[in-house]
């Protein structure tokens, strides 16, 4: 069974919407988009390269899914790491109204979440099961405590608005730290697996 793992950019304040474009996400008004540009550096690339080499397949949402459909298949140079993996491995998108996927090596998964994640882990092998973005289905198999490793990307930037990964009222969770590494721009690069739910006590008791 294959590890579901989850990579993630956050900024300081825990917001995981638009970090890639101003125009990306702009729900409920959020007018903060593009919020990883000024953070991006060689430093951060190495890491992602690191991480799609362990892939060896794709669960998606349908809004990166699309984001991702309408850029990376027309990349084609086979030395670029990131689009080889993800043109040429299957790629699993969550929806309930898509019908004809153009993206080669496409499935959608439109049953119940935790049944056909389940199912995939299963299947999976090789490498992980990689989420990338997806914030909502994240969050959804965060929930669902289907995730195996958490690669949490937190940027020195406080948002003050936008969607929040760890929203109020979630299972009190601890997690278990694996490593963790800093960009020459301040990124936190942080890994973890969960590790039970939360513990509490008295600080010198």
């Amino acid at each position: 069974m294959a590890d579901l793992t989850l990579t993630t950019f956050l900024s300081l304040d825990g917001v995981y919407q638009a970090p890639g474009a101003p125009d990306e996400d702009t729900g409920d008004g959020f007018a903060h988009g593009g919020w990883v540009a000024p953070y991006a550096d060689e430093d951060l690339g190495r890491f992602l390269d690191e991480g799609f080499r362990r892939s060896a397949a794709f669960l998606l949402g349908r809004r990166t899914y699309d984001i991702f459909a309408a850029y990376w298949p027309k990349i084609t140079d086979e030395d670029h790491l990131i689009a080889a993996r993800l043109n040429g491995l299957p790629k699993y998108v969550v929806s309930s109204t898509l019908q004809d996927p153009r993206w080669a090596g496409t499935t959608v998964v439109a049953g119940d979440l935790v049944t056909e994640v389940t199912r995939l882990k299963e299947r999976t092998s090789g490498g992980e099961l990689q989420v990338h973005g997806s914030g909502r289905l994240a969050r959804a198999l965060h929930a669902a405590g289907l995730v195996d490793v958490y690669r949490l990307i937190v940027f020195p930037v406080l948002l003050g608005s936008g969607r929040r990964f760890f929203p109020e009222g979630g299972a009190p969770t601890a997690l278990e730290p694996v490593s963790g590494r800093t960009t020459a721009r301040g990124v936190e690069i942080r890994t973890y697996r969960p590790a039970g739910p939360a513990r509490f006590g008295t600080v010198g008791a």
